[in-house]
């Protein structure tokens, strides 16, 4: 029994050890099939092939084998349509760059699929395969790592027909998504176009592009963190809720922190020169936009959203705006700091364009609060702009904490100041199209509940407007309020205001007032 045993022992220590190899290469084998190199399935990355069947090729397979990482090692790879799956990661390694090709006769990107409704929100908003890279009904995705993405074969504009491609990404109805580490340089019309995606993280992204860097559209769920995004020609960072799945959807539960938004001429925040020579060629010929934005497209709303540690520069001033029907009530936005803002620093806007179907009645602006927040060198031709329609007020909104310096105006603005701001309902929501305002800190009309904590205004030379202009307005606290009187001009012009109390502001004396129909201090 003894001999039995010992000869047991080494056998059964042998076959251990077979085993232990044998699972360690079952493991090797399982692991090394999560990772799909692109130019194992023929990709070149020689900056000349086109790699678009083999990249697609490289994602089938590991869709087919239940998901992984499809990985492109350093090269740059000239591709037409990348179409995503499901359970798959995009891996961009340092040194990686998937380059939009250029469409050269009836080769280049996939049609854009029919519209489930374009009638309400601009072509761009309403199609998704005419992308560089795109996916639909999926779930489980993301697209990592350090490398690149440039968009130098898409288009910012029309035609809008195939073989035209004009996003870099565009993701419909799917749910968890990451997007992390990597760059968009000239992402096309869309750096990002984001419609339905709900569980959407976007993290440590660097955008410098030629229209919108991210548009995230009537999703739910959704984290932007420590991006920067340069977008001269459009917004940087934009809160939408269109139309365009053939519903209303709202936008909710959002937070955008550690953020950083700018409007330098395109492509030099990416190379560090930061120039500013071409606010003259934006779009609407109004300078550049680089923005964080709600709207325009507003059909289903904003809802719970906070922002908070962002810096802007050399851009448009915070937006939000909704005139297509939808309810934005429940933000939250802090800690923010501005420099050379070229039109109003805070817009707020409700408004009846009504891009919705027949008898949608207009929305309503809410439960606002915005507080610490630095602005620098604004640009007083428009002021803080607040703004309801008649008959539809902006509530209880508060800001808090707030300093601004506003430049003055130039000779030609001084010419153009309006002693009667038109309405402007039905019009694209945008500062510079109310014209040049009677105030230069403040203008606030059909507001309902407002206080204004500890506010500053402060003028970087002469001014003849006043700083402040209430037009019905009911109900409306300031407390601590100081602000830089202009030359022979009152502090705060009222006209039309009932349930006013003033308490420790300079220069403005405490005071009580039920009823205002016109009046100075």
């Amino acid at each position: 029994m003894k001999k039995n045993i010992g000869f047991v022992k080494p056998f059964l220590f042998k076959y251990q050890l077979c085993l232990c190899f044998l699972l360690l290469s079952l493991s090797t084998v399982q692991a090394q099939q999560t990772i799909f190199n692109v130019k194992t399935f023929g990709a070149k990355g020689d900056n000349s092939t086109l790699d678009t069947q083999a990249i697609n090729n490289t994602i089938e397979a590991a869709a087919k084998a239940g998901g992984g990482t499809v990985y492109f090692p350093a090269g740059t790879y000239l591709s037409f349509s990348i179409r995503l799956q499901s359970h798959i990661s995009l891996y961009l390694d340092q040194g990686a760059t998937i380059e939009a090709a250029t469409p050269s006769g009836d080769l280049g990107y996939d049609a854009p699929e029919t519209a489930m409704n374009d009638t309400f929100q601009d072509f761009g908003h309403s199609h998704w395969h005419n992308s560089l890279i795109w996916g639909e009904n999926l779930e489980d995705i993301s697209i990592l790592g350090p490398g690149i993405i440039h968009g130098k074969g898409l288009s910012r504009n029309g035609p809008f027909k195939a073989p035209i491609g004009n996003k870099a990404i565009a993701l419909k109805l799917c749910r968890n998504v990451t997007l992390k580490d990597f760059t968009i340089l000239y992402g096309g019309h869309f750096g990002i176009l984001a419609t339905g995606v709900d569980n959407l993280t976007i993290d440590n992204l660097k955008i410098d592009t030629n229209r919108d860097g991210m548009d995230i559209d009537c999703c739910k769920n959704v984290r932007i963190s420590n991006c920067s995004v340069n977008s001269p020609w459009d917004d940087g960072i934009c809160l939408k809720s269109s139309f365009a799945l053939g519903f209303a959807r709202p936008t909710e539960n959002v937070t955008i922190t550690n953020c950083s938004v700018s409007g330098f001429d395109r492509g030099t925040f990416y190379n560090g020169t930061y120039l500013r020579n071409e606010a003259n060629l934006v779009p609407d010929k109004e300078g550049p936009t680089g923005r964080i934005k709600f709207g325009t497209e507003s059909n289903g709303g904003f809802k719970n959203i906070t922002i908070s540690n962002c810096v802007f520069e050399y851009c448009r001033g915070l937006a939000l705006e909704t005139v297509d029907g939808g309810l934005l009530e429940d933000v939250t936005i802090t800690n923010i700091t501005m420099r050379d803002i070229i039109n109003s620093p805070i817009f707020l806007r409700l408004g009846g364009r009504m891009r919705a179907p027949e008898g949608t009645p207009v929305g309503a602006l809410r439960r606002i609060n915005i507080s610490n927040i630095n602005v620098y060198n604004a640009d007083s031709r428009f002021a803080t702009l607040i703004s309801g329609i008649p008959g539809h007020d902006i509530e209880d909104i508060r800001l808090s904490n707030i300093s601004i310096w506003y430049r003055p105006l130039d000779s030609l603005s001084k010419e153009s100041i309006q002693q009667e701001v038109p309405e402007f309902e039905k019009g694209y929501p945008e500062p510079q199209k109310f014209g040049v305002i009677p105030a230069y800190g403040f203008f606030i009309r059909h507001v309902k509940n407002m206080e204004l904590n500890n506010i500053n205004l402060y003028l970087m030379g002469n001014e003849s407007r006043p700083a402040m202009l209430l037009t019905d307005v009911n109900g409306i606290k300031l407390r601590n309020v100081t602000v830089d009187k202009g030359e022979n001009s009152a502090s705060l012009v009222m006209k039309n205001v009932s349930n006013l109390s003033v308490k420790d502001s300079a220069p403005l004396k405490d005071v009580e007032v039920k009823q205002v129909k016109d009046k100075s201090y």
